[in-house]
Order: C-alpha cells, then structure tokens, then sequence
C-alpha cells in the first residue's frame, strides 16, 4: 500500500457502527481481517 493517495486507500464499513473507515499504515500487514473501525467499537462486539 505504500505510495497511495490519500483518496486511493480502500475502505470499509465497520461491522458494530456501520461507518466507513480508511486503510491506516498500522493495518498494512492485517487489513483484510480488519473489522472494527476503533478500539471503542472493537470492545462493543
């Protein structure tokens, strides 16, 4: 992923708030198993 812009990253919808979220650098190597857009919704599951 290194060298996308900005408004090139991919980005999902997050499975307990139902909002879009964009790819960070600290999900480059996990990004397809990420599901929750924050710590705060990943602890409501």
């Amino acid at each position: 992923m290194k060298g996308i812009k900005k408004e090139n990253r991919p980005s999902k919808i997050c499975v307990v708030c139902n909002k879009p979220f964009t790819w960070r650098k600290k999900w480059e190597k996990n990004w397809k198993d990420v599901k929750y857009c924050s710590e705060k919704c990943r602890n409501k599951k």
